[in-house]
């Protein structure tokens, strides 16, 4: 019998030991490391809205729960100081418009406030919203880099003589300065969370163009969403991003409740945007339709968190270094309401300060209401008490001029005409109904221009209608068993029916008379005046010079009227 050295016995055994200890290393191992989770909190659509507004909670069977006072930024801090102690390496982002058609406590200090409260809270990333246009190129490149050169120099700087802009990123994949044709900000950014790189990409709607105000965008051009997150994903693997993760300002909506994970009824351009995705993208995170919702779209995770700050969506995302690859998802949305976590005191304090530096302004009493809330939704017809109370004040604004029509779009009036004690409005109330400091505008437009104008209320055959609010003594009606294009039946102007080759003279907001909103006759009116009135100022000067607005609709004086 041969004998083996003990020395030969030894190096077979080594041998198995250390391959058997590289086949059960631990999660520490770098070939065989199991999925990590990342936790990320997502918010879209606040507008500036740093304190609680009304919120209408949804059931779980999609019905309507009692109103309620939600939201605001000391109820966002709270939440995500509370889940941060769960895990510190929680990862902040947003799906866009943080600031425009902001409340005055905001858009007196140029949103300021606003980007300061996200820096207090850590945010990494934002798409960019439409109304992060809303003062222009210009004022966004001064909002993330800081400074105080501002076509607002009235409110730049003011609370603050040292603003420095924004600690987290705006991107913008899709938006390109069409004079060098590159991008006008990132795309995109890498955050590493955990040893895991998380690409975010962001995009805003293509079709900004129709609800900004083109002088606002000059130069840029928008492209298509999906193609430009596509676009940057090979410059995202360059980088090293085991996982992507798609900003998108641009929604959908649906009936099912935004509480509820997997709804499957999801509809609108957000539907198509991601059915157009790579792949390898299985978390899309969106905004602009201001609606909440935890939806599955061919197979991916899209979600949407309402707005104002009313809902938070958290997010569990199991990710496998190296490999790219996305395993569970869960999401869930939270009601942001105050004491349902201690208090972050920093950001209270920071509040606190805010609002004593816009007490005064915010407090002025301006007039006495009929009744409270005057409110802005429309009826079958799609007349509002509120839009009729705009309209007549922008007409009464510039009936010296010759003026003899107001229009007024339902997207510039952003929240109802609340008031404090015996109905009367203080000037942050007013302000937060016409947030925009849109200014007026003067134009000649003749009766078939206006029948065109009211017949661009319907996109497409099937567009439900984006109605006009008009001014006392301009009435029409309209059918919608009839084709778009043909719509509109009788007008009429102080009860004479309006004549097709008579020449009007007609007001709106700047922003309508540069064609916003999908309608592009209001850019073809003559004879165009800017007044440099602002809207709000018509508004809180009509209330003072008629105390007691604000009286339900009365169906015997219609100014809109839907065929039966």
């Amino acid at each position: 019998m041969m004998t083996v050295p003990p020395r030969a016995r030894l190096l077979p055994l080594l041998l198995a030991l250390a391959l058997s200890g590289c086949a059960t290393q631990g999660p520490s191992g770098p070939a065989f490391r199991g999925p990590i989770e990342i936790n990320l909190v997502a918010l879209n659509d606040f507008h500036g809205n740093l304190e609680p507004s009304r919120y209408t909670p949804t059931n779980p069977d999609g019905g309507k729960a009692p109103a309620i006072r939600a939201g605001g930024v000391e109820a966002v801090a709270a939440a995500l100081q509370a889940w941060r102690k769960q895990d510190k390496d929680l990862l902040f982002v947003s799906a866009g418009d943080l600031v425009g058609a902001s409340p005055a406590m905001s858009s007196l200090w140029a949103d300021e406030p606003t980007i300061a409260a996200m820096n207090m809270l850590n945010l990494r990333a934002s798409a960019v919203g439409n109304h992060e246009f809303d003062a222009g190129r210009k004022e966004l490149l001064r909002q993330q880099h800081g400074g105080c050169d501002s076509p607002r120099a009235d409110k730049a700087c003011q609370m603050s003589k040292d603003y420095r802009g924004a600690n987290f990123t705006y991107l913008a994949g899709n938006v390109v300065d069409a004079a060098t044709g590159k991008p006008f900000i990132p795309a995109f950014k890498i955050e590493e969370v955990k040893g895991i790189k998380v690409g975010l990409v962001g995009v805003v709607l293509q079709d900004t163009r129709s609800v900004v105000m083109a002088s606002g965008i000059a130069g840029l051009e928008f492209g298509d969403e999906a193609a430009a997150i596509n676009r940057a994903i090979p410059d995202m693997r360059r980088q090293g991003a085991d996982v992507i993760v798609a900003l998108v300002h641009e929604g959908g909506r649906t009936k099912e409740s935004p509480m509820t994970p997997g709804c499957s009824q999801l509809n609108g351009p957000i539907v198509d945007i991601v059915k157009k995705l790579d792949p390898s993208i299985r978390l899309v995170i969106t905004g602009h339709t201001h609606e909440g919702y935890l939806c599955k779209v061919d197979g991916r995770t899209v979600t949407q968190a309402s707005s104002y700050g009313h809902l938070l969506t958290r997010i569990a995302m199991k990710v496998q270094k190296g490999a790219g690859v996305v395993g569970d998802i869960k999401v869930e949305n939270v009601l942001m309401k105050a004491g349902d976590y201690p208090a972050d005191e920093k950001m209270v304090a920071f509040i606190a300060q805010v609002k004593e530096s816009s007490r005064a302004a915010l407090s002025r009493p301006i007039a006495r209401l009929a009744s409270a809330p005057v409110l802005r939704k429309q009826n079958e017809a799609g007349e509002a008490p509120l839009g009729n109370m705009i309209a007549d004040a922008i007409l009464a604004a510039t009936r010296n001029m010759g003026v003899q029509i107001g229009f007024m779009n339902e997207g510039g009036i952003r929240k109802d005409l609340e008031a404090g004690p015996d109905n009367v409005a203080a000037f942050g109330q007013t302000q937060a109904v016409l947030p925009f400091g849109n200014t007026l505008v003067v134009m000649d437009l003749n009766g078939a221009q206006i029948r065109r104008v009211l017949e661009q209320q319907w996109r497409s055959e099937s567009s439900n209608g984006a109605m006009l609010q008009v001014s006392n003594g301009f009435s029409y009606t309209w059918d919608d068993k009839r084709p778009a294009g043909s719509r509109v039946g009788a007008i009429t102007l102080n009860g004479k029916p309006l004549e097709e080759g008579k020449t009007y003279r007609i007001v709106a907001n700047n922003f309508l008379a540069e064609g916003g909103d999908n309608f592009p006759e209001f850019a073809k009116g003559s004879n165009r005046i800017e007044t440099g009135l602002l809207d709000l100022d018509a508004l809180v000067a009509y209330l003072r010079n008629n105390e007691g607005q604000g009286a339900a609709l009365a169906p015997s004086a219609a100014r809109i009227n839907k065929a039966k």
